[in-house]
Parts: C-alpha cells; structure tokens; sequence
C-alpha cells in the first residue's frame, strides 16, 4: 500500500517534468557559445585552408561549416528528426533512414519509405554533413534545406507534403510554444522548420578520432599497421587522398568511378540525370570517410556490402566493372594501382581510425507530437 501511495504521489512530479517542453539552452558538444548562437570550436580552425595545404596533408583546415544556429533551434530539429508526424502516415521520420547507430545512414543498399517502398539510392552518412556544398548522391542540392524537401515530398520516401506538414506541426499542442522558444514567436513556417532541421544536422560533428588525434600530434595512437595504411591512402599509387581529402576526407566533387550496380538492377546514370551532360554519366558526388566502418553498405546503391570489399574495388583495374555498352569517362585517378592484399587490409584499418561518435547528439526518448521516436530504424 504504501509503495501505490509513493507511486501516486509521484505521478504529478512526472506530468510536470514534461510539460511544458523546454528546449536545450546549451550549445552541443564541441559548439562555443558566443551572443547566444554556436560556432564549433575545434583545432582545425587554426590551420590554413584545404587549397593552400596541399593534397591529403595532416594539418588542413576543414571548408566552412553551417553554424551560427541558437541551441534552440538545434534542440528542436533534433526533436523534429526524429519524430515521425513529419512523414504523411506518421510512421517514418528523419532517423528512419539516418540511424545514429549506423553512422546517420540505415545499413541498407536501397532505403526503405513510406508503404514499404524501396528508395532509388542508399541513405548517406549525416555525419558532418554541414561542411558539405552539395547533397544526395547526384549533388542535386546546394544546402540542407534544399534537400531535405526532397526526402520530406517524396511519394516514395516519407510521403508528405508542405501544407499537411504545417497543418499536423500547428495543429500539435507542443510545437507552437516550441517554435516560440527557438524563433521568439510560435508562428511555424517551412522555413523555420527547414532551418531547425538543418540546425540539428550542421551540429552532427566528427573530427575527435584516433586518426584526428595522430594529426594533432598525439602519434601513439595509432598502430604501426595504421600508420601504413595511412601512408598507402596519401601514397601517389593508391591516390585515396586526391578525392577522400582530409580532414573532411572528400574533396564535394563529382567523380565517374564505373561501380557496378547490384544483380537486376539497371545502370544508374547518376549527375548525368540532373544535368543532361553525358559526359557526366554515372557520376557521383565524393562521399565522405568518416564513421565509414559504421554506414555499410557501400556506393551509391550499397553494391558492397563490406570496407574491405568497396577498398578493393579501387585496385581491380581501370573500368573492370564498367557494363557492356556504356562509355564512360572514367575519373583520372581510377587506374591500376594493383594493391597487394596487406595494403588492402592496412588500408582498411587506418579507415577505421576515422571513427568518432563522441559527440553523438542526445536520442529523444519522447517527442512533442506525442507518437513515438524513431530510433534505429523503429519507433521506441
């Protein structure tokens, strides 16, 4: 009896621990505050720029990051990504196809949306996304806002549309007093649910790995097998280094590397489709390296289902994969390094080292719509 009563009386302390909803008035790990925004504070700034440090050098400072958001308007994105009333049945959210433990991507070769519909490309990694210029696979958008109308409408994909995403975010009792404290008024437009959103997926930050380390000067952490495999990924053989540039290990340019596509399905014509240039066929934008060991599979269609399988692909000659009939002007750097096999394998472990999810954002066990949370894939 006296356990119900304690229970009882508990219970009121609990509704009024969640509501009324407060956002976060911190910055997240790794953003210094400064007038009320976050700007990330890390050892990258000091360095001088990728064009005046040359290819694949340690020290090279990072392109410019979307920052500058109030911590407001990144805890909100961050509920809204992963709360599942922003698809058009209220089944799939952000986190659907970006799963924290997946490396921000979902483990699979083509993604899965609404009413069980298979996606055309597999999910990219969200981490440091907010460096990037270009977004999808065929760099079809230039800013996270742009793109994520794409997954947003898409029939195949989350299903929604613009005026039922305001009208469920309006009609929901926790997001007008939410969006009162990260704008300073509760008005909620596709604007400022675009900019929380991309608020929360410029704060996804990975630059604290053990390779991070070894550039910063700490040169123990990495094993003597790492450190080889390091130098075959910078070497002027393997050239990994001209297009995964550090540190945010891509140069965001667009590369025809003739990849195969899996069993049954047709040729992807990649940029070539957006832009109408042939000579583009089967290009695809850079992707970046880091938590790589975490996002498989690999390629744009997820044609390699392991790092050591998609490394080895580099090293099995010129156009070997190329289908029969198609001619494409394939990337410079794709020639013949012919790889030994420890290469291959030292090669993978030093991508290894890129693995960093310390600063992995806080995962929602509740969300304002009241439905619940996607996490890994499923609602919690």
């Amino acid at each position: 009896m006296r356990g119900l009563l304690s229970i009882l009386l508990l219970l009121p302390v609990l509704a009024h621990a969640e509501a009324p909803w407060r956002l976060s008035e911190v910055c997240p790990a790794g953003f210094r505050p400064e007038q009320g925004r976050c700007y990330l504070q890390s050892l990258y700034g000091e360095y001088a720029s990728l064009q005046d440090s040359g290819v694949g050098g340690l020290k090279t400072g990072l392109p410019p990051l979307r920052e500058g958001f109030t911590p407001q308007q990144i805890d909100l994105g961050r509920l809204m990504f992963f709360d599942p009333l922003l698809s058009g049945d209220g089944t799939l959210a952000c986190s659907s196809c970006h799963q924290p433990s997946k490396g921000f991507a979902d483990g699979r070769g083509l993604s899965i949306g609404i009413n069980g519909q298979l996606a055309h490309r597999s999910a990219p990694s969200l981490w440091n996304v907010g460096f990037l210029k270009r977004l999808f696979w065929d760099a079809r958008a230039s800013s996270l806002e742009e793109q994520m109308e794409g997954p947003l409408y898409s029939p195949i994909e989350m299903g929604n549309s613009p005026e039922q995403l305001l009208k469920s975010l309006n009609e929901s009792a926790a997001y007008p007093p939410l969006f009162k404290q990260a704008f300073g008024d509760s008005a909620i437009s596709l604007d400022r649910i675009y900019t929380a959103i991309t608020a929360f997926e410029s704060s996804l930050v990975s630059l604290n790995s053990r390779y991070d380390l070894y550039a910063n000067g700490v040169h123990e952490v990495l094993s003597k097998d790492e450190i080889e495999g390091m130098n075959v990924f910078r070497s002027f053989v393997a050239r990994c280094a001209e297009c995964h540039t550090p540190p945010a290990f891509t140069n965001q340019q667009i590369a025809i590397l003739g990849t195969p596509e899996p069993d049954g399905h047709a040729f992807d014509s990649g940029v070539q489709a957006v832009t109408g240039d042939a000579s583009q066929r089967g290009g695809f934008k850079v992707p970046t390296l880091r938590n790589i060991e975490f996002s498989a599979p690999y390629m744009h269609s997820g044609r390699f289902e392991t790092l050591r399988e998609a490394v080895a692909f580099y090293t099995g000659g010129r156009g070997h994969a190329v289908p029969e009939g198609e001619k494409l002007n394939l990337h410079w750097h794709i020639w013949e390094p012919n790889l030994t096999d420890r290469e291959v394998d030292v090669l993978v472990a030093f991508l290894k080292t890129l693995s960093d999810e310390s600063f992995m954002p806080p995962l929602p066990s509740a969300v304002p719509s009241g439905l619940r949370p996607v996490i890994d894939g499923k609602s919690n």
